[in-house]
């Protein structure tokens, strides 16, 4: 009983510090990343991986903050066929983000690209809760789980392989 007064002024501490935390704003990239960001986009339009992922890992280090870094070089490596290593990337940006719709858009193509369709579903329907069956990434991805079984099985045929066994 001595110790009552104690702990729920203790309590009020910890629930106020815990919601200025959580309601505190994120700090904006640097500049500098920002720019470097640009150019690697650019680079990546331009069919130019290698120089965009250069230009993606130099704004990550002048930023590590910068969270979006992670979802662009997810793309630059799918543009490579690095389904894995986007995957990896798209996880980072959700451990920081975790209702980031372009990582989870991105993670569930790498998933579907690689052909596991079922975890892309699982994406899928995590951004049809969040952002709804009409938003960019909802289509983006519903559209990569279409196809992409039709293009493993294209690719398959196309190597000679049977399409059937």
């Amino acid at each position: 009983m001595r110790f009552a007064p104690a702990a729920a002024a203790l309590s009020l501490v910890m629930v106020t510090t815990a919601s200025v935390t959580v309601a505190s704003p994120a700090v904006p990239p640097s500049a500098r990343s920002v720019e470097l960001q640009e150019q690697g986009r650019v680079a990546l339009a331009m069919g130019e991986t290698q120089a965009a992922i250069d230009a993606f890992e130099a704004a990550l280090a002048a930023d590590p903050s910068h969270t979006a870094l992670f979802i662009d070089l997810g793309e630059a490596a799918r543009q490579v066929g690095l389904q894995g290593k986007a995957i990896t990337y798209y996880r980072e940006a959700l451990a920081r983000e975790p209702k980031n719709f372009a990582a989870i858009s991105g993670e569930g193509e790498a998933l579907a690209e690689r052909g596991a369709v079922e975890k892309a579903k699982l994406n899928l329907a995590k951004l049809e809760s969040l952002c709804g069956v009409t938003c960019p990434e909802t289509l983006a991805l519903r559209s990569r789980i279409t196809t992409a079984p039709r293009q493993r099985l294209a690719a398959d045929v196309g190597e000679g392989t049977p399409a059937s066994n």
